[in-house]
């Protein structure tokens, strides 16, 4: 198991000893999941937090009527799942799926509650976390409300770089709220 990367990740926010980083490994587990195999399906329950050590995972909602919107995408060095379900043990509201080949470490919600009881600090680093998505999410709402679709688009190229050029054109313009077909004439007249 890859454990380079989540240290440096935690070590972000929180300082671990030897003893603390080998008791949070021991709740850890490794998943290896190929281009467009899920992690979680809509309406399965959601018991686990994802963290991705490679590739692009994207979690998107799928209406009755078979029309997907994506909520986010996770690349490596990202958390991902579906919170609201995962913290109230609740069927998930979202299928996240593999863009491409990943390897990601999975946490289960009853492994998140031993560890914030064995090792407190992890309560901050989770707390840093939910904090730092929650703005991220209140900024993506607040510019889907103000900017104009091609703001959005060019938005999205800058501060992900790494996701707009790896996923597809139905993906992104599912992230942005608009149709492919739309997407496309705004990426025609950027030539």
């Amino acid at each position: 198991m890859n454990t380079e990367l989540i240290f440096s990740n935690i070590c972000k926010y929180i300082s671990l000893n030897e003893e603390e980083k080998a008791h949070f490994l021991g709740f850890l587990e490794e998943a290896h999941l190929a281009k467009n195999e899920f992690i979680l399906r809509q309406g399965d329950l959601c018991n686990h937090i994802n963290f991705v050590n490679a590739g692009i995972l994207r979690a998107y909602y799928c209406n009755p009527d078979g029309k997907e919107s994506t909520v986010m995408f996770a690349v490596k060095d990202w958390w991902i799942t579906d919170m609201y379900t995962f913290l109230n043990g609740l069927p998930a509201m979202v299928n996240i799926q593999a863009v491409e080949n990943c390897s990601v470490l999975t946490l289960s919600k009853e492994n998140l509650d031993k560890l914030y009881e064995d090792i407190p600090a992890f309560n901050k680093f989770f707390r840093i976390l939910m904090q730092n998505a929650y703005c991220r999410e209140q900024l993506r709402t607040i510019e889907n409300l103000s900017l104009p679709a091609k703001d959005r688009y060019d938005q999205f190229t800058k501060k992900y770089p790494q996701i707009a050029h790896k996923v597809t054109l139905k993906q992104t313009a599912s992230y942005l709220g608009i149709t492919p077909e739309f997407l496309s004439s705004i990426r025609g007249n950027k030539n």
